[in-house]
């Protein structure tokens, strides 16, 4: 792993906007900008999804809109939310929402945010998670390379007062890399998570150009092999996002790569192209090729691998722990 010396941040073309006001730059390096000089492609009849709804998504949503609270479901536009709020799970953005990288499949705006963080943001997590009512809460947040450590001790800190507030919440941390330092890795790990997941993205050759630079395959494996190595007792997690022109060989070997670190849940989900500036889409798999890769993943030993076109890293992923009685015994209160 890299030692604690840290990357200046730099700005780095990308799909998203820069906050500087630039607006929104051409994909370069060799990437068309979309499928520019193709014809698009067709989206196939299954990239449809039943919008459902029920009592729990209802009063979820109704919190969530009168308390302005801000998840990372309604602003990604998920097409998962009414599923995992029905079933009490939502994902929370931590850190701000301007990432210090670029990469070429995110639409989140890139900056340097000059390390401002909200000294409030633990006890404002905290008290979302108990308006919710959530049984199972995601953190994810923005990289933000212009801090020290990462963010790590401001992660660890919103961890430590949602469980201090929820002691009946479940926590996953979907974390930034921290620049694969492992003392900033375990603070996070440390805080008191059931589960810890960097998502790996993509396979070893597409890794860049699709990442940003200051990202990597080996980091990140590095990452999740550190975490797990640091606390057995917490699950490790990372997810792949499909139709960026990997191979099956290349998903193989990636799989295989990510047992090797003894990362334990996998989740596959269709790439789908933000706007016109973010990396083309290469193809639309289909449902039987998603069941196949799952069946590849559990033959390998994963804990568990959820695999389906609309799956995202945070897709229904109270149910691992249900499987494995972790937690998850009745909704906070």
């Amino acid at each position: 792993m890299p030692d604690s010396k840290r990357i200046p941040v730099v700005q780095v073309p990308s799909g998203g906007k820069f906050v500087n006001g630039r607006g929104i730059p051409a994909i370069k390096d060799g990437i068309k900008a979309g499928n520019a000089s193709a014809a698009p492609l067709r989206k196939p009849d299954w990239l449809r999804i039943r919008v459902r709804g029920g009592e729990t998504y209802a009063k979820v949503q109704g919190i969530v809109h009168r308390h302005k609270l801000a998840t990372v479901c309604e602003e990604a536009k998920c097409p998962n939310i009414s599923e995992c709020w029905s079933s009490g799970t939502a994902t929370i953005m931590l850190m701000g929402d301007v990432c210090t990288r670029a990469c070429r499949f995110c639409s989140v705006n890139t900056g340097n945010p000059r390390g401002w963080l909200d000294p409030e943001e633990p006890d404002n997590t905290a008290r979302s998670v108990q308006l919710m009512q959530l049984r199972y809460v995601v953190l994810t947040s923005v990289d933000r390379d212009d801090l020290p450590d990462g963010g790590a001790a401001h992660y660890a800190a919103c961890v430590r007062r949602v469980k201090e507030l929820n002691p009946d919440t479940a926590v996953e941390a979907l974390t930034p890399d921290f620049q694969g330092v492992p003392a900033d890795v375990a603070t996070v790990v440390d805080a008191g998570v059931e589960v810890f997941a960097q998502n790996i993205e993509t396979v070893r050759r597409l890794t860049h150009p699709v990442r940003d630079p200051r990202a990597g395959y080996e980091q990140t494996l590095a990452v999740l092999a550190h975490a797990k190595a640091h606390r057995p007792e917490v699950l490790t997690k990372t997810s792949l996002m499909l139709g960026l022109g990997e191979t099956e060989p290349e998903i193989r070997q990636c799989m295989d790569d990510l047992r090797a670190a003894n990362v334990d849940i996998l989740t596959f989900g269709q790439y789908l192209q933000p706007t016109a500036n973010h990396y083309p889409i290469q193809r639309y798999v289909t449902p039987g090729e998603f069941e196949q890769y799952r069946h590849w993943g559990l033959a390998r030993g994963f804990l568990e691998v959820v695999s389906g076109v609309f799956v995202r890293s945070s897709y229904r992923a109270e149910q691992v722990l249900q499987k494995n009685n972790v937690g998850l015994s009745q909704p906070a209160k």
